[in-house]
């Protein structure tokens, strides 16, 4: 069992920063693959960044790319997720995910964290 709690959620102007942490409890984290997703309202969940087990393989969605960084520090069981340059559009509830194997796929995640909720202000 992984339990996944996410943090540093908030309200912040368009153009700002904001960094995203998910601690993961448990012993296997290392050799789990992490996803961050997000859920505005009204519309479905979508893949936002994946990173695999070792940390060298990340995946954005176009819209995200440029902007949202993933990373990983295996020895705090953490992942983060930079973003900067936030749009109005990047409006949502956050969520980080823990994904049954290594491989920094889009499907797999078999834990979820409770969201955290992340506002653009114009």
């Amino acid at each position: 069992q992984v339990q996944l709690v996410e943090s540093g959620g908030g309200l912040v102007q368009a153009g700002g920063s904001l960094r995203l942490s998910c601690a993961a409890s448990g012993r296997t984290f290392s050799s789990r693959a992490m996803g961050w997703f997000r859920q505005a309202p009204g519309k479905e969940r979508e893949i936002v960044s994946t990173i695999n087990g070792g940390g060298g393989t990340t995946y954005y969605a176009d819209s995200v790319k440029g902007r949202f960084t993933i990373s990983r520090d295996n020895a705090k069981n953490t992942v983060y997720l930079q973003m900067n340059s936030l749009k109005p559009e990047d409006t949502a509830v956050y969520y980080c995910a823990a994904n049954r194997g290594s491989l920094a796929t889009a499907k797999g995640y078999e834990y979820w964290g409770q969201g955290t909720q992340v506002t653009v202000s114009s």
